[in-house]
């Protein structure tokens, strides 16, 4: 992060995490606790070593961190993790191979410590505990609908359907009513997703079982602009290490620190 962008940033912050000092100390500058949060959300570093890389308590360390994921969740998130153009968005999927397409959609597991309550609910397919983020990318892999916090034993096409997005795009009010005509067929703007996800008239899935060449064809394409979504979550997780090993967060302060962790990562 350069140091421009580190200081626009805590501009924006400001007004929310700006203290007062008190007869008993000094308050900690904003500067101070935004990069503490983000040292700890970029690093796999525990809140101990944290704590004595910026000579503050450990405690504060944990009160800091959430505090500035709560601040970037409601000044930044709504404007920063939006759909943005949508016809460069379709160009850039029509050039990858798939036409009139708005975006990728998948769910990725963030690896958690053992929950108090329930905790069998969170142990994944591949025997973890985790919670699930789903997120749409555009053709650039940047994220335009992030939704997080589900157990990670629930399954992908359920965490859909209780989202907002799946409400929108059936309503159809998430993109402009944009349509197109292949064929005999009227298309409208799709996005696309594997074979967990339903098949919808807004939502393209790959065919399975056996394949002529027309299919494998439409396979290889869509799987081709799909892999946006998967590149995403890898540079996601590789910029911010947190989400890479396991948070080390209360149940209730999961969602915050993922959200965040995605409005920072297309904030830069």
């Amino acid at each position: 992060m350069r140091k421009a962008t580190f200081m626009g940033l805590c501009a924006e912050l400001a007004p929310t995490l700006r203290r007062r000092d008190t007869r008993l100390r000094a308050a900690l500058p904003v500067e101070k606790r935004v990069a503490i949060a983000i040292w700890k959300l970029a690093t796999p570093d525990s809140y101990r070593s944290v704590a004595n890389q910026f000579g503050v308590g450990k405690s504060t360390v944990g009160m800091v961190l959430m505090q500035v994921c709560t601040a970037i969740n409601r000044t930044l998130l709504r404007r920063t993790v939006t759909l943005g153009n949508v016809q460069d968005i379709v160009d850039g999927f029509a050039e990858m191979g798939f036409p009139n397409c708005g975006g990728a959609i998948d769910g990725t597991h963030i690896p958690i410590l053992s929950p108090p309550h329930l905790a069998s609910e969170y142990v994944n397919r591949k025997g973890y505990f985790s919670v699930v983020l789903q997120a749409l990318v555009d053709h650039r892999g940047r994220f335009t609908d992030i939704y997080s916090g589900w157990p990670g034993k629930v399954h992908d096409a359920c965490i859909f359907r209780n989202s907002a997005l799946f409400r929108r795009l059936r309503a159809g009010t998430f993109f402009p009513d944009r349509k197109i005509t292949v064929g005999d067929v009227e298309m409208p703007t799709v996005i696309l997703g594997d074979p967990a996800y339903p098949l919808m008239p807004w939502l393209m899935k790959p065919y399975t079982g056996k394949l002529d060449r027309s299919k494998d064809r439409f396979n290889y394409r869509l799987s081709r602009c799909r892999m946006t979504v998967e590149c995403a979550f890898g540079r996601l997780k590789a910029r911010w290490r947190c989400l890479y090993g396991k948070l080390d967060l209360g149940e209730s302060s999961i969602s915050a620190v993922i959200s965040a962790c995605c409005t920072l990562h297309k904030y830069l």
